[in-house]
């Protein structure tokens, strides 16, 4: 097995040849280049260390993220997140019948071999091998065969027709000759993407810019406070995401650094328990989104840095809508609402457990619907939930809060253990998320309808959405089904929160993306 300093070397021999730079120089020992090159590395800060390099079994974001940059893909997505090509383009020659063709005959993976069929159709049958462990398999199973017709053509057939069928290839490709030798790439990864990876530490990943040899590092701090002081320090240039709303505030105070914005599409939302005999009526429900101002809290906690949430789908994407009736801040409304609910406990024994008393500071008795709220014990996400919890007060519902660890609160939620929640959903490019958190199948563990909310209409409109031949036709289904989801509060939309970086001002043309990817990576350079 070669080392991977000497993976590295190899592969860009290959590619000076086609237009690339020399990575030798930067890799020796000679002082000067190093000094060079340690001049040049670009280091971000994360709060974890990724979780799994290897694209078939990684599902958390930071990985996914850092795979977008070590492999490609057959697919990508367009600013309407319809798919585009990246490394295929794709005839439909039928309802099932796919033919797929490589755009580039010289693509090569890192490790020198020649990217082909055989590439793709080893990575994917990989995928269906229960014993790797792949999350992707599901969303793949519909694939009833593969085909090769020379070493840049496949097909792929389906066995009944899936109009967001391409949309599901977005998995790294790896080397079959690897594949088959059961290569660790979780340890050593090896595709054809634009960088190439070096070594991973308990600190630190490093991976190599193909383009012009800059390495990339990925500094794992897990408290903010400190990535913050690394930045002030000079030990890592940018910082994405993953500061508190304070923090932010703080570093776009700082001299030498700026904080650039961009709009996002991650999804946060307020989650109902509908086997909860209250948050079951869709008048607490809709009492509790009429109680909450959300444009307050956009504009307290988060500066500004967000736009209302409609829907799970972002407005632009092909599929969404920017028409559905908003919940305003309307308390008066949601007080009369909560009050009837009252009324209905007290006459109910069942539901007597759900009214608290408190008195008044003019000494009256004030009765109150109670109702718990569970949260991370993240900073700002206790911060929310104490806001949730003094603007719902003054409609009467008294709010508990439960705040846990992360893997405490996550497996509560997974298991119905709750009775209002909030969480986000990132990076949502395909309407096949709505099988997947509200069709009634779906409940944990075969999917995150983690409200248990089941509803006829919906997984009607979610049968017909995946039937749907053509793009138009899934949009006008889809459309109904988020308009059916919003009127129904199958979950209350808050906020997409916008993406932000914070960077050294000396660091140039980085550009942010709305679903986060560290794409910007690719460019950046130091003035």
């Amino acid at each position: 097995m070669k080392t991977r300093r000497e993976t590295i070397k190899q592969s860009v021999k290959i590619f000076s040849g086609l237009g690339g730079f020399s990575l030798l120089s930067g890799l020796q020992g000679c002082s000067d280049s190093q000094k060079s090159l340690s001049d040049r590395t670009i280091r971000m800060g994360v709060s974890g260390a990724p979780q799994m390099l290897d694209p078939r079994k990684a599902t958390d974001a930071l990985s996914t993220r850092i795979n977008r940059l070590i492999y490609r893909q057959l697919i990508d997505f367009d600013a309407q997140f319809l798919p585009k090509p990246d490394l295929a383009t794709w005839q439909q020659l039928s309802p099932t019948h796919y033919r797929f063709t490589l755009v580039e005959q010289t693509q090569f993976h890192h490790n020198q071999t020649s990217l082909t069929s055989k590439d793709v159709i080893a990575t994917y049958q990989s995928v269906f091998d229960k014993t790797l462990g792949s999350a992707h398999r599901g969303s793949l199973l519909n694939i009833s065969q593969m085909e090769i017709i020379d070493d840049q053509q496949f097909d792929i057939y389906l066995h009944k027709p899936d109009a967001l069928f391409v949309g599901r290839l977005v998995i790294g490709i790896l080397p079959k000759e690897l594949i088959d030798q059961n290569h660790p790439f979780h340890k050593q990864p090896i595709g054809s993407g634009a960088c190439v990876f070096e070594q991973q530490t308990a600190q630190a990943l490093r991976i190599i810019r193909r383009t012009d040899q800059t390495p990339l590092e990925f500094f794992t701090v897990k408290d903010a406070t400190v990535r913050v002081l690394k930045l002030r320090k000079g030990e890592i240039d940018l910082l994405q995401n993953d500061l508190s709303p304070e923090l932010v505030q703080y570093c776009s105070q700082l001299d030498g650094f700026q904080v650039d914005w961009h709009k996002g599409t991650n999804f946060g939302y307020l989650g109902f328990n509908f086997e909860d005999p209250l948050l079951s009526q869709l008048s607490l429900r809709q009492a509790i989104a009429q109680g909450i101002n959300r444009q307050q809290i956009i504009d307290a906690i988060f500066n500004g840095q967000g736009r209302l949430a409609q829907g799970l789908l972002v407005p632009e994407h092909w599929c969404g809508v920017d028409h559905l009736n908003a919940y305003d801040y309307e308390p008066e409304i949601a007080r009369k609402k909560v009050q009837s609910i009252i009324q209905i406990c007290l006459q109910d024994n069942n539901l007597k457990e759900y009214i608290s008393e408190r008195m008044t500071p003019a000494g009256q008795k004030q009765r109150f619907l109670s109702l718990s709220f569970k949260t991370s014990n993240d900073p700002t996400r206790i911060r929310l939930a104490t806001i949730y919890q003094s603007q719902l007060k003054k409609i009467g519902i008294d709010l508990k809060i439960q705040s846990y660890d992360w893997g405490t609160f996550y497996s509560d939620i997974k298991k119905g253990r709750f009775q209002l929640y909030s969480l986000a959903w990132v990076g949502v490019k395909s309407p096949d998320i709505f099988q997947y958190v509200f069709a009634s199948t779906a409940i944990p563990p075969n999917g995150a309808n983690r409200g248990r909310f089941i509803d006829p209409q919906t997984d009607t409109l979610i049968k017909e959405g995946g039937m749907a031949q053509t793009i138009e036709s899934q949009a006008a289904i889809y459309r109904q089904l988020q308009t059916r989801l919003h009127d129904q509060l199958a979950a209350m939309p808050l906020w997409y929160e916008n993406q932000y970086v914070v960077r050294s001002k000396n660091l140039r043309n980085y550009p942010l993306f709305s679903d986060g990817r560290y794409d910007g990576l690719l460019n950046v350079y130091k003035s």
